[in-house]
Formats: structure tokens, sequence, C-alpha cells
């Protein structure tokens, strides 16, 4: 049981029906026309920078953003920290490396980015089944977290009742993308991260206000409060039951910074700017409003441990999941009025809505790939192809929920740091050298892509995240070989390495080949120099 007070629950659960009806009929009214592939996949471009620039923040911080960040910041304090700062960098990267050339290069879909340079089928059904194999396991994560999000907030523990509402929760998440089409789950997205920052921003302002606006009492109550001392306040509490501590912390927050704005939900975004010019302002909003969130996210999964202490997050969830909700509940103190219960159910809207959004948008970038990329052949009308990129939301999304419901009972933290890492490891070198890399060949970017990702699934089984320790996957089980938590530090160099011993072997005539085609597009690509052609 939550603990909550049964009016709360009642107006939480008002407030979810709520939300998402509305939802579905705002997807209903903006949703595309029937044969209108632009306005599908891109909205037309129709939204303003600001507009644009919300929904890139909404789209990078998902559910497992909110709910892990903060477990972390209040089970680890200074690494978690650590972690907060680095998604904010990876956004800041996607800002200034690769968002204007991503514009440039694409038009639809990943596969139109890295095909741009190299056209072929090979080419887009492995963009498309690195773009499949990187978001599934953080939808799982979100889909399978549904059932006990609910739970926790409105006091249930039934099993059924928990499968129920991954099910139900799922329909509505396919419903969304399939109807809504970009400017549909764009719209889901500035509500949420209204409503997830507004009510951030006045719980976090509750717990300052209860020491005194200083910072500094709020981590010092936190580390009295941790069960550990000072230790919370420094490097290492994470990862100290690990080998390489100090290794171990790199690894992670180089997976975060080059795999999470690289993830292609978030990229997708980069293709519905008109102009150079429009994506640098939308990057702009997106970039503060993380980094803002992030800020907000610290102080109250800090100010949960300062108020109720790290032992009692830690029974409530081991990895520390419910530490935003606990940290928004003690801030409003024991007595509850009317005024505060109205602002946790806000709270709670918004983590439902966050839920709702994410999902939604991984299965339309998902959706996106499948028709444009894999099954819409040259001919296909805008009708017909339309009509494809729907039914695969729903050939996406039904698998994706029979998944959730069958592994909904394990820990799912190594599902994100997977698709972190496949980010990392597969798409991040894929993108840079297609991008930069004038003799970068079909051949070093199959092996990028599949050797990358084929890397990151390998290490990843001999992680402590999945067997060997008490929060992993399998905990009955220890075939922990790899000394690290996340793959980065060796998955990522291998994905470049893949991506240039490829092109290697390609010859110097294939790489001549690239260089020249290459350098035909090269003002476009990194300068914009020509719109977008079909």
């Amino acid at each position: 049981m939550s603990g909550f007070s049964s009016s709360t629950q009642a107006m939480s659960l008002v407030a979810f029906t709520t939300v998402a009806t509305i939802i579905l009929l705002l997807c209903v009214m903006t949703g595309p026309d029937g044969d209108d592939l632009d306005e599908f996949y891109t909205g037309y471009g129709s939204l303003s920078p600001m507009r644009n620039g919300l929904a890139i923040a909404g789209d990078y911080i998902s559910a497992a953003t909110v709910l892990s960040t903060g477990g972390v910041i209040a089970l680890d304090g200074y690494d978690g920290v650590v972690l907060a700062l680095s998604i904010a960098l990876s956004l800041m990267l996607l800002m200034f490396l690769l968002a204007e050339p991503l514009r440039n290069a694409g038009r639809f879909t990943m596969g139109d980015v890295l095909a741009r340079r190299m056209p072929g089928r090979k080419v887009r059904i492995a963009a498309c089944g690195a773009t499949i194999t990187a978001l599934l396991p953080m939808m799982l994560i979100q889909l399978a977290g549904t059932g006990d999000l609910l739970a926790f907030i409105l006091g249930f523990s039934s099993d059924s009742l928990k499968t129920g509402c991954t099910v139900g929760i799922g329909a509505l998440m396919i419903s969304y993308a399939a109807i809504g089409g970009m400017k549909g789950t764009a719209l889901i997205q500035v509500l949420k991260i209204v409503m997830l920052f507004g009510s951030g921003a006045v719980v976090a302002a509750l717990i300052l206000r209860q020491f005194d606006w200083d910072l500094g009492k709020l981590f010092a109550a936190a580390a009295a409060n941790s069960g550990v001392g000072p230790a919370f306040l420094h490097s290492g509490l994470e990862f100290a039951g690990g080998p390489s501590p100090r290794l171990d912390m790199i690894s992670s927050e180089l997976t975060v910074i080059l795999g999470g704005a690289c993830l292609p939900h978030v990229t997708m975004r980069m293709y519905t700017a008109t102009s150079a010019r429009q994506v640098r302002r939308s990057m702009s909003w997106a970039v503060s409003c993380v980094a803002l969130f992030m800020l907000i996210c610290t102080v109250v999964s800090i100010g949960a441990t300062a108020l109720i202490g790290r032992t009692t997050i830690a029974g409530a969830d081991p990895t520390g999941r419910t530490a935003y909700l606990l940290g928004s509940r003690a801030a409003l103190g024991t007595s509850v009025s009317t005024s505060e219960t109205f602002l946790f159910t806000m709270v709670t809207t918004a983590l439902f809505l966050t839920l709702l959004a994410s999902v939604a948008s991984m299965i339309l970038a998902c959706a996106n790939t499948l028709a444009h990329d894999l099954l819409a052949r040259r001919g296909t009308t805008p009708r017909r192809e339309m009509t494809i990129a729907r039914v695969s939301a729903l050939a996406v999304g039904a698998p994706t929920i029979l998944l959730a419901t069958l592994v909904q009972h394990h820990n799912l933290q190594p599902l994100a740091l997977l698709s972190a890492s496949i980010g990392a490891s597969a798409l991040a070198p894929a993108l840079v050298y297609s991008l930069f890399w004038r003799r970068y060949t079909r051949t070093g970017l199959l092996w990028t892509l599949i050797g990358g990702t084929l890397a990151t699934l390998v290490l990843m089984t001999g992680t402590n995240l999945v067997s060997g320790s008490p929060f992993s996957a399998f905990p009955q089980s220890d075939f922990n070989w790899f000394p690290f938590t996340t793959t980065g530090l060796v998955s990522i160099p291998l994905g470049f390495a893949f991506g240039w011993a490829g092109t290697k072997i390609s010859g110097r005539q294939k790489a001549e080949e690239q260089r020249q085609q290459y350098e035909a597009v090269e003002a476009w690509i990194l300068a914009g120099a020509a719109r977008r052609g079909s």
C-alpha cells in the first residue's frame, strides 16, 4: 500500500482518466489527413521553436529518466547529481554537434539521414533494426512500470490489476501514436513538460523553504539522514561494490552522455524544424528546460532523503524509483490541505502523463521507421504509406505490451541502460561518421550499426545489473563476468572501431567514391545550403 489518503487516491484516479481522455480527443482533432505524409511524420514543421523545444525536452525526459534518476540521487547522493548533470550535458552535445546536420540531412527517419549519402535498402534495414532494438528496452521498462506506479499511487496490490493497467495504458499509447502522428505526440509532450516542470518547481520550493532556502543545509540534512554519513556527498557510493568504482562511474556517465540524445525518438524532432535557425532556437529551449528540470529533480530527491530518510525510500523500492513521489509527499507535511492534495495530484498526473507521452513517442519513432524505411517501396502512395505507419504502431505496440506483462515482476533497470548503451555504441558512431567523415563507406556503416549493437547486447549479459547482485534482473543467478555496470567503456570504442575497420576493408576505391558523394552534399548537410528534398 502507498499510504496516500483516500482523497488523494480518488483525485488522482479522476485526474488520470480525465487527462487520458482529453489527450485522445486532442490527438483526433490534430491528427493528419489520410494522405499527407509530411503532416504525419513532421507535423509540417508547424510548431514554433518554443513548442518544438518543449516537445524535444518532453521526449528526452522520459518516465524512466525522472524515476530512475530521482532514485539514484536519493540513494547515492553525489553520484546521482553527477548523473543528472550528465543527462543535461547529453542534450547539449546534441545541440552543438548533431542537431543542425540531422535537420539538414534527414527528412522523416534516422534511415533518411544515413541513406542521404549511402542510398540502399541494406542501410535502411539496418537503421530500422537499430532503431527498434534501441527503443524496445526503454518502452518495456516504462510500460512494465505503469502497473507498479499506479499501484503505488492508488494503493492496490493485485497482480491482475497491474497487468490490466499495463494493457490499458499501452493501448492508449498506441492510439496516441497512430492517430496523432508527430503533431499529436508533440502536443502531449508540451502538456507533459509544462505539468512536470510546474508541479516540480512548486514542490522544490516547498522543500527549500523548510531548509531556509539554503542548499547547503538541505544536502547536510540528507547526508545526516542517509545512514552512510559523509559518503553520501562524495563520489563512489553507487558503484562501491564493484571492482573498479571510478572506471564504472566513467563508463556509466559516458554511456548517458553519448547515448541519451542519439536515441531515435529524440532525433526525430530535429526533422520537424523548417530552418537551421529554428532548430537552434528549439534546442536552446530544450536544453534550458532539461537543465532546470534536472535541478528540480535533484532538490526533490535530495529532499526525500533529508525528510524521510534513505532507509524508508529503499524500503518502498530498492532501486529508489518512488523517491520523487515520496519527496513530493514529504514536502507537504503530515496535515495535508485540499490545495496541497491538489498539488500532489498534479505531481502524480504529471508522472502519469510522462509515461503516456514517452512511450507514445517511442512507438511513433518505431512505426515511422518500419513504414518508411522497411515496408514502403518505391511507388507506394502516400495514403498507403500512412496506413502502413498506423498499422506499424500496432505491430510494435502489441508485442511490447505482451512482453511488458511477462517481465513486470523483474528488476528492469538494465533495460534503460541497454537503450542508452546501444545509442552510444551503435547510433552515435554511425551518426558522427555519416555526418562528418568523408570516406565512410556503406560497409563501415553496417559494421557500426550491427557490430555496436551486438557488442552491447553480449557485454550487457555479463554486468551486475543482469545477475550477481540483489538488485539485478536475475538475483538468484550469478553469471557476472563483465566488471562494469554499463558497457560503454568497451562497447563505445568498439562501435567506432567497427566503423573504421569496415571502411578500411571496403578498399580505397569505395572510400574515394564515398568521399566524392559526401563532398557533393557536404554544404547541404553541414550548412543547410539547400532545403531538404523529398
